[in-house]
């Protein structure tokens, strides 16, 4: 395992972090089997940062059952949790979404403790207002937390505010070589990196978009420049190359994803991707634009719905109707719409309530998105003919 220097502290960070988010799960739950598996194999392959957050349901007990069933775990491995900075609306509540991070997490500190889902500086001063920045300082004191960030998905202008509007220990950021120009971009980090801050990156693959979602046309430009063995590795790898990045997390849920990026984070030095894949990715990215019409990464913060509508699929099946085809995007539609399990929910049933809009991190306008799902994907009468076919089937 490569290793990088939290600038901040001294420590010494993996290069890849591990993105609990995406724990494997069975049946709608976490596969705590399953997750402990990945985990303990991870942190034996030199993984020393994982990275979870409150608002990830289940996410944190999760791994607090593994460092349980793991002695001497927890003292390996540094833990960044997060702050779920839109239910903070008194002082109290920093120490009631601490206290609780901390129980489901089974230990006494955090060591990378983030200010969740930062979208602009109006947003950070309202926790100042709310006495944040004295909290921190108590809490420091107290041990209970070792270093402060934030993490970040608001307009790239904001930015550099926020470096400066506190003493930040790090900072995380959504960063791949589709989105040097989104939020903070490689301008932020930059930024960041000039500030002698250490940049956790988030969303490295696009949600999987830059690896097993590619559309044909990309995967044709990077077959053309003899890289086409493997897009997520190429992805990884140009990340890294950026000196300023300290982790990447990536969401891995199976041995063989952990393992491929556990070799590639060994090898993928600051400076080392050569010209001719750094000119093959920024090709490939301008073939993805011109494909993908919805910029969702997946990440389910818009969920759950409250008429039941799987937001994440609905868009994914819509982009791959562009990169693969029409045919291809509606059967994906048609098992994105939980067709399959009985309980069908089209993006016809958005009442456009606005519920999802303000936890989309992308900023997505997903009533008026889902709408383009419905005209390009859900054919006259398809909700009746799925709900009647479901019925006949379950006779």
């Amino acid at each position: 395992m490569q290793f990088r220097t939290d600038a901040r502290n001294g420590s010494k960070l993996s290069a890849l972090g591990f993105g609990c988010m995406r724990f494997p799960s069975s049946g709608g739950r976490i596969d705590i089997d399953a997750s402990e598996r990945l985990i303990t194999e991870a942190v034996d392959r030199g993984v020393n940062y994982l990275d979870t957050a409150y608002m990830y349901n289940g996410n944190e007990a999760a791994l607090g059952e593994i460092f349980a069933r793991n002695p001497g775990l927890r003292d390996k491995v540094r833990i960044a949790t997060k702050l779920p900075m839109a239910r903070c609306e008194a002082t109290p509540d920093f120490d009631k979404y601490l206290g609780r991070s901390l129980e489901r997490l089974r230990t006494d500190h955090v060591d990378y403790y983030l200010v969740h889902n930062v979208t602009s500086a109006a947003a950070w001063d309202r926790l100042r207002v709310l006495g944040f920045e004295e909290w921190v300082d108590r809490q420091k004191k107290a041990g209970r937390i070792a270093n402060m960030g934030f993490s970040y998905h608001g307009p790239k202008a904001d930015f550099p505010v926020l470096l400066d509007s506190f003493g930040w220990d790090f900072c995380q950021i959504q960063y791949n070589y589709m989105n040097e120009d989104y939020q903070a971009g490689t301008a932020g980090l930059m930024a960041a990196g000039k500030r002698g801050l250490p940049v956790i990156v988030m969303e490295p693959l696009l949600g999987g978009k830059l690896a097993t979602e590619l559309p044909a046309e990309a995967r044709e430009i990077l077959a053309n420049a003899g890289l086409s063995d493997d897009p997520a590795r190429l992805a990884l790898r140009w990340v890294w190359s950026h000196p300023e990045v300290t982790v990447v997390l990536s969401g891995m849920s199976t041995r063989e994803q952990l393992r491929q990026n556990v070799e590639t984070a060994d090898a993928a030095l600051p400076g080392s991707l050569e010209d001719a894949e750094a000119l093959a990715v920024e090709v490939a990215g301008e073939a993805i634009l011109r494909n993908y019409r919805v910029p969702c990464t997946g990440c389910g913060y818009c969920l759950p719905c409250p008429k039941g509508v799987n937001i994440p699929m609905c868009f994914a099946a819509y982009n791959t109707s562009f990169a693969h085809g029409r045919y291809q995007g509606m059967h994906q539609y048609i098992t994105a719409s939980g067709a399959m399990v009985g309980d069908a929910r089209f993006a016809s049933d958005c009442v456009r309530c606005g519920a999802c809009l303000d936890k989309c991190p992308q900023h997505i306008r997903i009533p008026d998105e889902l709408a383009s799902v419905k005209r390009r994907l859900q054919v006259p009468g398809l909700p009746t003919l799925v709900r009647l076919g479901v019925k006949v089937m379950s006779r």
